[in-house]
């Protein structure tokens, strides 16, 4: 039977989600319905994607009973709420990130799903690209030795109006919630999860008090350090490199959805799914990836992903708290 899903909000990171889940085969995944804001807004949507249903509030998403699991694709500020609503009413979860504004709000998340047993997942593409579970092996089959150095960079320059979702600090603005889960989730992941004995971080603020410029070093046992950086400033290579003691491996732009991997044997290089329908963002077609993998966790009976499990999810927002809190960047949520 189809893994049958509902698509909580219907802007383009939804559009191009539905897209990539539309790749995959027709007898495994099927879209069953979209929630958004506004009866207008949801039957819109529902109209150019050729889905069935289409509700106007979320609530009457969470009861419907004939979905298995929703992807939650609202604005970071929401998450919690809409998610909790969704859990409540017994639908497993895969939650766009960040999965939370901070880690109290993260914890809530995932103690409201093992109270409701119910599945629930951060949707951290990056991890479920073939090129990252690639780079995995290699380290784990010792081809580059014992890493000692890990750096990653994302940089992009706003626009002179930018969004108020990345300026404001009642919307949990800022380069660090907007982009700093990527190379902060891509040192833990190639450090297999390791826990920082240090994190020293600075930032450049904006006059709305929240930041566009962050730099950050993350020191872990074993003699390993990360360091990274996110900016709202200026375009950066947005690259990433694994430095061992035998080797470096590099995951070339855009690192956090990448087609292709530099190793010490040669260039690795792994085709998108095929799509007759545009996408808004880059590689989006790669979200299949993530969709695939909350189906084969569904089957499997989980509750989480083995490979996107809810500590990291957890631990990468912790490590977002400690950075603002040494940056002096504070959200009305941490109140």
């Amino acid at each position: 039977m189809a893994t049958r899903w509902g698509i909580c909000a219907a802007g383009l990171i939804a559009h191009d989600f539905v897209t990539a889940v539309r790749t995959l085969p027709s007898a495994e995944h099927t879209i069953a319905a979209v929630a958004a804001r506004s009866s207008d807004r949801a039957r819109d949507f529902a109209s150019r994607h050729s889905i069935s249903k289409a509700y106007g509030s979320y609530e009457d998403l969470a009861k419907d009973p004939d979905i298995d699991v929703v992807y939650v694709g609202t604005v970071h500020t929401t998450h919690v709420d809409v998610a909790s609503l969704m859990m409540k009413w017994g639908k497993s979860i895969l939650c766009e990130k960040p999965l939370a504004v901070n880690l109290k709000e993260a914890r809530q998340l995932t103690s409201l799903a093992r109270e409701k047993n119910v599945f629930l997942m951060e949707a951290l593409w990056s991890r479920f690209f073939p090129a990252w579970i690639e780079l995995e092996n290699q380290i784990k089959s010792g081809a580059i030795g014992d890493i000692k150095l890990v750096t990653a960079n994302f940089g992009i320059k706003l626009g002179d109006n930018p969004s108020d979702r990345y300026t404001k600090k009642e919307l949990a603005g800022g380069a660090l919630l907007d982009l700093g889960v990527y190379p902060l989730s891509f040192a833990s992941f190639v450090l297999s999860g390791l826990k920082p004995d240090k994190v020293v971080a600075a930032a450049n603020l904006m006059e709305t008090g929240v930041d566009k410029q962050v730099g950050m070093t993350l020191v872990y046992p074993s003699s390993k350090i990360a360091n990274l950086c996110v900016s709202f400033e200026a375009e950066s290579p947005r690259d990433a490199y694994v430095i061992g003691t035998k080797g470096i491996i590099k995951v070339p732009y855009p690192f956090w959805c990448p087609t292709k991997l530099e190793t010490p044997s040669g260039v690795l290089e792994y085709p998108l799914p095929k799509s007759d329908t545009p996408f808004n963002y880059q590689n989006s077609a790669g979200l299949s990836y993530e969709a695939a993998e909350v189906r084969r966790c569904l089957q499997a009976g989980k509750k989480e992903s083995d490979r996107m499990p809810l500590s990291q999810s957890e631990m990468v927002m912790g490590l977002m708290d400690e950075i603002r809190r040494q940056v002096g960047v504070e959200y009305p949520q941490d109140m």
